[in-house]
């Protein structure tokens, strides 16, 4: 018995030594157990080999079921495991498709779940709702990053620039190892880390009249945190002629401000408020006139909770006002709005800034 038990070990210690797989390992075992059976057999009662081997083939048999069994409940206990990590790789696309929440997203979610406003039903929106996010920079990061821990669906960003060392001040998405690469693929990464649940869609080139109204019609909501006026008339035009509610916002110095645009619903368009381009000099950018770190966290927090709002229908949406930070006097004011008439994007009538009124 000891001579087997040594020789099974000798085995085990050559395949291992020879990197063999542990099936052949277990494999060469089962041959020298077949090979012992065979011996008490075919050898007669009494012959050296069946005394060095326990002499009697019961107990070899005794062995050989006994490790069957093992090897029986270990091979269901694979299968079993297999199966439940294939239903649990399945499990996501499914919820998906049906807008049923795994344990995991329940749990997560529950902060929101539990406000009256939003609710079970809410959250099944924002699951299954798409928003595009222009802009990964300091009003884009917190409004992903924000949209991703909310739980929304699908969210697409599009940005052609890449992370640069002055951005790091504020557009708080990227971290310093992401200096040189591109910003949609930094942000990305940050919103996996964050929610693995949700699906994001890096596009990494400049917003182009070509592509705009394509773009747009795959999403619910839009999403402006640009710098410049050319990318923010690009984007109402394409919002109006899609009929597509977008929430821009800006940033200068101490100050932001945040509206929802959506002709479609009744408010103003963007270029209802803001007819022309300021004169050379008036709306410098950031780079030029500067910015508070914090500030871009505040309204860029501002702009992902309106789109909360705006998909679950809770509370009153910046339809047809305009919120205005000032960060240095601690000061918030709204703006009254109203579409304009004979406004070239979305042919509004009325008059334009209505009233204004101090919260």
């Amino acid at each position: 018995m000891l001579l087997v038990l040594v020789m099974a070990v000798a085995l085990w210690g050559i395949g291992v030594a020879m990197g063999a797989p542990r099936r052949l390992r277990w494999g060469m075992i089962a041959g020298l157990w077949a090979a012992v059976v065979l011996a008490h057999l075919v050898l007669p009662f009494g012959h050296p080999i069946r005394v060095a081997t326990g002499g009697r083939v019961e107990l070899w048999l005794l062995v050989g079921g006994f490790g069957a069994l093992i090897a029986g409940y270990a091979a269901v206990l694979r299968f079993v495991r297999a199966r439940a990590r294939a239903r649990e790789a399945e499990r996501p696309a499914q919820g998906a498709q049906s807008g049923a929440f795994s344990q995991v997203e329940l749990e997560r979610y529950a902060r929101h779940i539990v406000l009256h406003e939003i609710g079970g039903t809410g959250q099944k929106r924002l699951k299954s709702s798409r928003v595009l996010v222009i802009g990964a920079g300091g009003l884009g990061a917190p409004v992903l990053t924000y949209l991703a821990a909310a739980g929304v669906g699908t969210i697409g960003v599009i940005d052609d620039d890449v992370v640069e060392n002055s951005n790091l001040q504020r557009q708080v998405i990227h971290p310093d190892a992401a200096i040189g690469t591109a910003k949609v693929a930094s942000a990305q990464a940050a919103m996996r880390a964050q929610n693995p649940h949700v699906e994001v869609r890096p596009y990494q080139r400049r917003l182009t009249e070509e592509i705009a109204e394509d773009l747009f019609a795959e999403y619910d909501l839009v999403i402006d945190g640009t710098d410049n006026f050319d990318a923010r008339y690009l984007a109402n035009a394409a919002a109006v002629t899609q009929g597509k509610p977008l929430i821009s916002g800006a940033l200068s110095q101490w100050e932001g401000q945040v509206s929802l645009f959506d002709p479609a619903r009744g408010g103003p368009c963007y270029e209802c408020v803001f007819p022309e381009r300021p004169a050379p000099g008036l709306a410098p950018s950031c780079a030029e006139a500067g910015v508070l770190a914090p500030l871009p966290g505040v309204v860029g927090s501002m702009m992902a909770v309106e789109a909360v709002k705006a998909i679950t229908g809770a509370g009153a949406p910046l339809r047809g006002r305009m919120m205005i930070y000032d960060a240095l006097y601690a000061d918030t004011r709204s703006i009254a709005l109203r579409p304009r008439e004979g406004c070239p994007v979305c042919g509004g009538r009325g008059g334009g800034v209505d009233d204004t009124k101090g919260h």
